[in-house]
């Protein structure tokens, strides 16, 4: 098999692509030829050694992936060869062949291209284990986003518009703001020209926004965190400013509400129930129409290098994707 490999932690470039053996499934899990993985920020930082998930030397990158099933290891129900899935495996996606727990993989319905299937477990995984799970956003309720246009940010700004959200879209420049709008905002906030508690105070007639879903932390986190309602949730949902705010307590005292971390890895691993339901819910919506799921690259596996690039420099507008 055709596999990316990080044998010595760094930028993008020293990854290489190798032929390695043909993996084999052990008991529990399933062989996936792939077609396709989807990149996100977190592979970035995974391969320079900076992500809380912390793999040995050698390893591939990429988390999620689409194909169909080549092999069934002992103990595998509900599976058949040929069938189309989707699964998600934390790293190791970069490759042609990937073994997988059977309990990570889920049908992929007809109609719904290997390119979208692929790109929907952790951006739409998350932002709907976010919005849905952990803030129990509600029709009518204001969603301030901030990193609109990124792979998370589209997410939760389509899935905001679903759940009867009135969505914010909060992004660095006007092509991204644009580019949100297309996907479901109702309003947009440009960060980068004006004062982001200022902006969404104004959007508000003064009330804040009932709910903050921030991907982006640093700076824009505080500031937030301040347009904030009476009783609205702040989700945690990662960093990709590359700083960790550091928040006044006080801040939730005075405005009674609350900060909730997102991390839904460990929520697929803990409560692999409610994820599938959750992942099957997006896939059928995507199926549907109703979720866009938007790709800005597609390169071929030999380029993998490139395509983290492009995420590592922020100028990736929703999914990045190699194809095998």
């Amino acid at each position: 098999m055709r596999t990316v490999l990080c044998r010595a932690f760094g930028p993008p470039e020293s990854l290489t692509v190798e032929d390695l053996p043909d993996p084999t499934p052990g008991p529990g899990t399933v062989l996936v030829d792939v077609a396709c993985t989807a990149l996100n920020f977190f592979d970035t930082l995974i391969i320079q050694n900076r992500y809380q998930v912390r793999p040995e030397l050698p390893f591939s990158p990429g988390a999620e992936f689409a194909g169909r099933v080549a092999a069934l290891g002992e103990g595998v129900e509900g599976f058949q060869i040929g069938q189309r899935v989707a699964g998600y495996v934390g790293y190791g996606a970069c490759r042609t062949k990937v073994v997988a727990p059977a309990g990570r993989l889920i049908p992929v319905p007809d109609g719904l291209p290997d390119e979208v299937a692929a790109g929907l477990l952790v951006t739409y995984g998350t932002s709907l284990h976010a919005l849905q799970d952990r803030a129990r956003l509600q029709p009518g309720e204001t969603l301030a986003v901030l990193g609109a246009a990124g792979g998370v940010g589209l997410a939760a700004v389509e899935l905001g518009a679903i759940l009867g959200a009135k969505v914010i879209a909060c992004a660095s420049s006007a092509d991204k703001l644009a580019l949100a709008r297309q996907h479901g905002a109702d309003e947009t906030f440009d960060y980068s020209a004006g004062d982001l508690k200022e902006g969404l105070k104004s959007l508000t007639g003064g009330k804040g926004v009932d709910v903050v879903y921030d991907p982006v932390g640093g700076d824009l986190s505080e500031l937030a965190l301040r347009a904030i309602a009476w009783k609205g949730r702040f989700l945690v949902v990662g960093f990709a400013a590359g700083d960790i705010p550091r928040i006044p307590l006080n801040l939730m005292l005075l405005k009674g509400c609350d900060v909730q971390g997102v991390f839904w890895g460990a929520f697929a691993d803990k409560e692999p129930a409610r994820n599938a339901a959750n992942i099957r819910q997006i896939f059928a919506w995507a199926a549907e129409g109703r979720l866009k799921a938007h790709a800005s690259t597609i390169l071929p596996l030999d380029q993998t290098a490139q395509a983290i690039r492009l995420l590592a420099d922020r100028k990736a507008t929703g999914k990045v994707l190699v194809r095998m």
